[in-house]
């Protein structure tokens, strides 16, 4: 019997996710453009509207449907005390011209923060709190794949959840105005309505990516020299075991024989032992933001960015990014483990990969999915 963690299922998951994922992306934004293409009264293969024009059409959708939401809002309104009134007003009508005064990209952001915040909430009532960490965490040596999903939405304090935010809110929305911008570029006959889906399909890959990377850093590297530092440290105290026909010569032999009492307790102690002294569950979506911000970095390299907290002076966006990605070298070097900087590292280099290879790769899915639909 092999217990040892393992990546196999965790590689096919994110595989499974991220394909399953651009194809539902791909068959969206299909469905979308066609749908605005029809509402602007031109067929596919004319080659007009332009994505501009789409653009410009869903704009002033949006501003109709916000206008008829607070019309619909004002019979509600009407039943409070005016003082009431008036200020609830004055919210909506701010919220709702913020909402449309931004772009597709920050509008998918402030979405994904909804839900972030969503869980936010639901870890802070106790009696869903064992089930937030089975579902919501991922610990590498569950077993579980789904938690490289939903980890990426958890966040129990609530400074992770506003600086992750935050850092979504300007590198999500940049990046998913460069996914826009170069598929003009490389498709240009190709035309695209919004980028939300296939910068939803980045988002969940890098995050997952993020994760399985972590994960094949602590099943791989981390757990297997816990066991044995700890190993070495009781090697005195396992006389009795020792005397057995087969001794004990590292963790995997120790899982794999029938072993006496003492020799299952020991090793379920050095198992449990390695786990708390080597691993804290992940969460956060920090996997996924590192790979918007050098995807952005790289985009863009003229930005210069400031941080909301703390406050900064603004430098040049390859300075401010190098100098996150040279803090989570050092700590992987250093063994630090209050950040998940493997997880970090993770999504920095599919940020890098996307931004050499992602916007054509997404033209050849669009390809696919088209022809699959006519065929």
């Amino acid at each position: 019997m092999n217990v040892l963690p393992t990546i196999r299922r965790q590689v096919m998951f994110f595989l499974g996710i991220s394909s399953l994922g651009f194809l539902f992306a791909a068959v969206n934004t299909d469905v979308e453009t066609e749908y605005w293409m029809r509402r602007l009264g031109t067929s596919w293969t004319a080659g007009s509207p332009t994505n501009a024009d789409m653009v410009k059409a869903i704009y002033l959708q949006l501003g109709k449907d916000l206008q008829d939401g607070l019309e619909r809002m004002k019979d509600v309104y009407l039943r409070i005390p005016l003082l009431l009134q008036v200020y609830l007003t004055n919210i909506h009508v701010t919220v709702a011209q913020t909402y449309l005064d931004n772009n597709e990209g920050k509008r998918i952001c402030w979405k994904i923060c909804l839900l972030n915040a969503a869980v936010f909430v639901a870890w802070k009532f106790s009696r869903l709190q064992p089930g937030m960490f089975v579902r919501f965490t991922h610990h590498p040596l569950s077993g579980l794949s789904y938690t490289l999903l939903t980890h990426m939405f958890s966040h129990r304090s609530l400074i992770h959840l506003v600086v992750n935010c935050l850092a979504l809110e300007s590198f999500g929305a940049a990046a998913a105005h460069y996914l826009a911008k170069e598929q003009a570029k490389q498709q240009p006959d190709q035309l695209e309505a919004s980028p939300k889906w296939h910068f939803l399909a980045f988002y969940t890959s890098a995050g997952v990516f993020a994760g399985l990377v972590s994960h094949i850093a602590s099943t791989k590297f981390r757990y297997p020299r816990a066991v044995a530092r700890l190993l070495r440290s009781t090697e005195p105290t396992q006389v009795a075991i020792a005397a057995a026909p087969k001794p004990v010569t590292s963790f995997a032999t120790a899982l794999s024989r029938p072993t006496t009492s003492a020799a299952a307790a020991s090793t379920t102690a050095i198992s449990a032992s390695a786990s708390a002294a080597t691993f804290n569950p992940s969460l956060g979506a920090s996997g996924a933001v590192y790979a918007c911000a050098t995807m952005t970095a790289l985009a863009f390299p003229d930005t210069e960015i400031a941080l909301f907290i703390p406050p900064t002076f603004p430098i040049p966006i390859q300075w401010g990014i190098g100098g996150m990605l040279l803090v989570d070298m050092i700590g992987v070097m250093r063994g630090w483990r209050v950040l998940d900087h493997y997880a970090h590292l993770g999504g920095a280099a599919f940020g890098v990969f996307y931004y050499a290879y992602g916007p054509s790769f997404w033209s050849f899915i669009r390809e696919d999915v088209a022809d699959m639909t006519t065929a």
